[in-house]
């Protein structure tokens, strides 16, 4: 039998607090698959294909209890694959109104490599030091996939009866870009999530307990100068694809920063960094020290705030190289035998730029900060942490933006540890899932109380 609540206090007391008998053993399963969701198909040594089916039914295990398949509660749980093995799980607590929503979502079941040898304890079981509980996946994400499926066990359980709908979508493949369809974005592009625009839809995959209200847009480069090679004793007779290279990048960060200023919006959404453009990696054809080499390849990324398109900056990258080509006399040189352009009696060879970009080209959001969702997430954070530091980096949520501009009202949120994302030695605390999970049920208690 549901409970009527006539006031947000008392769905607060049932729902109370995050169950640590119930979260910790669940957690420790999820931990366990570890080592089979580690997403980088990428690496041509060893792709690492993760099966998030494995997490995925530890999910489905824990809320068949309460779910409508064994009549033992309201949920109604689903799993959604778009590739063997790797599924996605939609459970929903249903509500009295059709047109009101709230969501959780981005809970995903994949984690990055951890290479045992460089850890300090196992990454692939879960461990327990005080508050601390330590494994791979435990801040970044399936430390969250525990804290919101432990949030519908509660709901199936206690059975309040509320006016919307709440909703929790587990993700696959949130680690990977190379591999796309098989994610939220299918599940948005067919419908599953259509209902979800009822409402706020909280992205839980976030850090440190505070809001998250803007990230970034990014665009991989990689810049190929070619030049002539020869050897070093006649430099007269070479253009040094490295000095060329080098010289041709400065020209284009400066354009770069000139097009691509801070904007006082950044400001207003605490971005900790404006947008940036710089070199990361360097590459160049093997060869000897006395070789001036004809080729060198330097990489990097353009990071945006989501007041820039990251399409306009590839445009402009391109637009940069282009006049750098027709012109590549006028760039500084470096003493008195460099130089870019070659004198050969067959005519002017002519160093060169050539500028290309990967394929993913990610764009950044700014959350709307005017909206019910964001609102009632900053009011429920306050009670619950105490305080509130909205805050925006130039980080990227890839398939964040997209839902945004499909017309979600998408707020970001989450409670593991900054410092240790992607990073070894990953851990996270349980007080600050309690907090989180207490932060939930107000979001759920203050949105029942609205009137519309």
């Amino acid at each position: 039998m549901a409970t009527l609540f006539s006031s947000s206090s008392s769905l607060n007391d049932l729902l109370g607090e995050l169950d640590r008998d119930s979260y910790i053993p669940l957690l420790a399963k999820l931990i366990g698959e570890a080592k089979y969701v580690q997403n980088n198909p990428d690496d041509k040594e060893d792709p690492l294909i993760p099966e998030e089916d494995l997490v995925a039914r530890h999910v489905v295990e824990a809320l068949l209890p309460v779910s409508t398949d064994t009549n033992g509660g309201p949920l109604v749980v689903s799993t959604v694959s778009y590739a063997k093995g790797r599924s996605n799980v939609i459970v929903e607590y249903p509500g009295t109104d059709p047109n009101r929503a709230i969501s959780f979502v981005g809970m995903h079941m994949d984690v990055v490599p951890a290479d045992p040898n460089e850890w300090t304890f196992d990454p692939f079981s879960l461990s327990i030091v005080g508050d601390e509980l330590r494994g791979r996946g435990t801040t970044d994400c399936l430390g969250h996939v525990a804290l919101v499926t432990e949030l519908m066990r509660k709901l199936g359980e206690t059975k309040p009866k509320l006016k919307s709908s709440v909703f929790a979508v587990f993700i696959c493949n949130e680690e990977n870009a190379s591999v796309t369809g098989i994610s939220v974005e299918q599940l948005a592009k067919d419908g599953y999530l259509d209902k979800l625009k009822n409402g706020p839809l909280y992205w839980i995959d976030v850090a440190d307990k505070q809001p998250c209200i803007g990230s970034g847009g990014m665009v991989v480069w990689h810049l190929e100068a070619t030049g002539k090679l020869f050897h070093s004793g006649f430099p007269n007779k070479a253009i040094n694809a490295m000095e060329l290279n080098m010289e041709a990048l400065k020209v284009i960060q400066t354009r770069f920063y000139k097009d691509f200023p801070p904007l006082p919006q950044e400001e207003d959404y605490k971005y900790a960094t404006p947008s940036t453009m710089k070199p990361t990696q360097w590459s160049y054809p093997e060869g000897s020290v006395n070789q001036i080499p004809g080729k060198c390849e330097i990489s990097g990324d353009v990071r945006l705030t989501a007041f820039y398109s990251p399409t306009d900056a590839a445009k402009k990258l391109q637009e940069y190289v282009d006049d750098i080509n027709a012109n590549v006399e006028d760039l500084d040189t470096r003493g008195p035998m460099s130089k870019y352009v070659l004198h050969e009696e067959g005519g002017d060879l002519k160093g060169r730029l050539e500028i290309t970009f990967d394929q993913d080209i990610t764009a950044g959001i700014a959350c709307d900060i005017t909206s019910r969702g964001y609102k009632v997430l900053y009011e429920a954070t306050k009670e619950v942490i105490g305080y509130v530091e909205p805050y925006a980096d130039t980080g990227t949520l890839p398939l964040v933006r997209d839902l945004q501009d499909q017309g979600f009202d998408v707020q970001l949120t989450g409670y593991g540890i900054n410092d240790v994302y992607h990073a070894n030695d990953e851990y996270c605390l349980f007080s600050d899932m309690s907090q989180g999970y207490e932060v939930f049920v107000r979001i759920i208690s203050k949105l029942e109380g609205d009137d519309n």
